[in-house]
């Protein structure tokens, strides 16, 4: 799973938190970018959104679209649109993996975190399952028993 930029040598950018509620994350890939300079000085600055975002495979190779990366204010006539197609660089074998599971029924290509790696932005896309809504609350009702469980114990420990 996921350890959302704990390791050394990585920070955070944007995470995609309703991916997780919306769909079970069958496997994830980590993949470079292809950004103009103005958007990756924006992305210094942590001005990204991937929450509507999705991938699609064209011609071979993977693609994120509606990924919102804000105009860099100092860039003028260098920034690119906000909402254009941005190519995803991955090997061939991965691209035709994924391309193989994509044609089974239910499953979609998501992004689930941009980040940098040393100086390289990288995005995480997961192969995923769409979650039922019965399995949505079933998923919260396990947070919530966590959460109350944990809140109790901490109040155990302080009572000793």
């Amino acid at each position: 799973m996921a350890n959302y930029g704990k390791e050394e040598g990585t920070k955070l950018i944007a995470n995609n938190k309703k991916a997780y509620h919306d769909y079970f994350v069958d496997e994830t890939f980590e993949c470079g970018i292809e950004l103009a300079g103005t958007e990756v000085k924006s992305l210094r600055l942590g001005q990204c959104s991937i929450k509507e975002a999705y991938c699609g495979i064209r011609n071979g190779e993977v693609y994120i679209q509606g990924m919102h990366v804000n105009p860099y204010e100092k860039g003028n006539i260098f920034n690119k649109d906000p909402l254009r197609d941005r190519k995803l660089l991955m090997h061939k074998s991965e691209i035709n993996k994924i391309l193989g599971r994509l044609k089974e029924q239910g499953y979609a290509l998501v992004p689930l975190r941009v980040y940098f790696r040393k100086s390289l932005v990288k995005v995480e896309i997961g192969l995923c399952r769409g979650k039922k809504l019965y399995d949505k609350r079933a998923d919260l009702a396990k947070k919530q028993q966590k959460r109350e469980l944990e809140r109790d114990f901490k109040g155990a420990n302080l009572r000793v």
